[in-house]
């Protein structure tokens, strides 16, 4: 059951916002079939545990959904670092979903609903990573899933791992680990936000690498008053900021938050708001949320829909937009939806920039969304073309938004 969530008067408070989750939530299965629908405009129903998605929580600001695809994997080993947002010890639960949550580029690497191939995971474990990416990784803890080392994955099937308890101290990181093979994986790119590795089995050990395949969500049985979900692009994935500094605006948010609410980052790379409205398991995990924010609009106008022929207009960005939006509500989500940012386009582009962000508070008061004016804190009223803090907004970007919207939202989300 979702929990209520009142807005306070700055947030909008004639907004009606619902509490429980309507009768097309989805199912109760732990195991379900891949999308096939890519039809934007009606989201294909996907099964996922709610019941689990209710229990286990994310407990990490960093983004591991999926918008790239491993060709081919042969006994490869992965590695990532992740800060918890609840330390202590736990009982943690990892989702997985075969199926590409969003398009990458031009969708060559990867595109929304790409189905993964099979695979197989030989062994998974997490551990403690320590303060620092230099401390003696310990506490190797095995992962398994029906009681197994190991499971073979079929295409585009989602499951759940066994849940496995485990302490995480203050201040240390949580390492996730796990040696898979097989075709057609799909990944996250990660952009360096985290310590991120792979041994390919060459004698080399680990080495750098940025396109990982990683468990949907990283989840632990929390008591938590809120669940807050982020959709976005790179800018939500938090790329091109310091790395492992977590300053992003979503990592911000979620620090601000503190142990009492979950933050879900479901941001990635080059996503568009049309890979949202695809209505995939991306957006399904997300409307197992309290409130999902949904920060989109620079690669639909820089790119447009995967298998199109170009950058959206104002209007199809919006469309696609209520699509997703419709969705969340349905499910008994609160939204909360960010204007485009700056990006230092070209007069063309900087007129679709311009037109959307004109037109989405009409939409927002229509589908009972709350609009955050985001792009009006990453520039000037001289000059509102303009980045003021790039485009990718660096951390005292991050942290300007961050402070806006627990100025906002603070009531509403127990923000201190």
């Amino acid at each position: 059951m979702k929990k209520l969530i009142t807005l306070s008067a700055a947030a909008l408070t004639a907004l009606s916002l619902f509490s429980c989750g309507s009768a097309n939530t989805p199912g109760s299965s732990q195991e379900s079939s891949a999308v096939t629908s890519q039809d934007t405009g009606s989201p294909a129903p996907v099964k996922t545990s709610a019941s689990d998605f209710r229990t286990y929580v994310s407990n990490t600001y960093i983004s591991t959904g999926s918008n790239y695809c491993v060709d081919k994997a042969e006994s490869v080993t992965y590695r990532a670092y992740f800060p918890v947002e609840e330390t202590g010890e736990l009982e943690y639960k990892f989702y997985f979903s075969n199926t590409v949550d969003s398009t990458y580029d031009d969708g060559t690497h990867g595109h929304v609903g790409q189905v993964g191939g099979g695979y197989t995971i030989e062994s998974a474990s997490i551990a403690d990573g320590g303060t620092s990416v230099e401390d003696e990784i310990t506490g190797r803890t095995p992962v398994t899933f029906s009681g197994s080392e190991g499971k073979t994955v079929s295409a585009g099937e989602t499951f759940w791992s066994d849940p496995v308890t485990f302490d995480v101290p203050e201040g240390h990181f949580l390492v996730w680990e796990w040696t898979v093979s097989g075709e057609n994986i799909p990944a996250t790119s990660m952009s360096n936000l985290t310590k991120t590795s792979a041994d390919y089995g060459d004698g080399k050990g680990m080495v750098y690498c940025d396109q990982l395949p990683l468990p949907q969500l990283i989840g632990a049985k929390r008591d938590v008053k809120y669940q807050i979900c982020a959709v976005g692009d790179s800018i939500t994935q938090g790329c091109q900021t310091e790395f492992m500094a977590y300053e992003f605006w979503a990592a911000r948010i979620a620090q601000r938050m503190g142990s009492k609410n979950s933050f879900y980052n479901c941001g990635l790379g080059w996503s568009r708001t049309s890979d949202i409205a695809a209505g995939g398991d991306w957006l399904s995990r997300a409307s197992q949320a309290d409130a999902v924010i949904v920060a989109f609009g620079t690669n639909d106008i820089i790119s447009g829909e995967y298998g199109g022929d170009g950058g959206n207009t104002a209007d199809e960005i919006l469309g696609y937009l209520r699509t997703a939006v419709t969705f969340l509500k349905e499910q008994g989500c609160s939204v909360i939806v960010f204007t485009a940012p700056p990006e230092d386009y070209r007069e063309n582009m900087e007129a679709v920039r311009l037109e959307y962000n004109q037109k989405l508070p009409g939409l927002c008061q229509e589908l009972g969304a709350t609009l955050f004016d985001f792009a009006s804190y990453l520039s000037t009223e001289e000059d509102p073309a303009h980045a003021l803090y790039g485009g990718h907004p660096n951390g005292e970007g991050g942290q300007i938004v961050a402070d806006a919207f627990a100025e906002q939202f603070s009531t509403f989300l127990s923000i201190d």
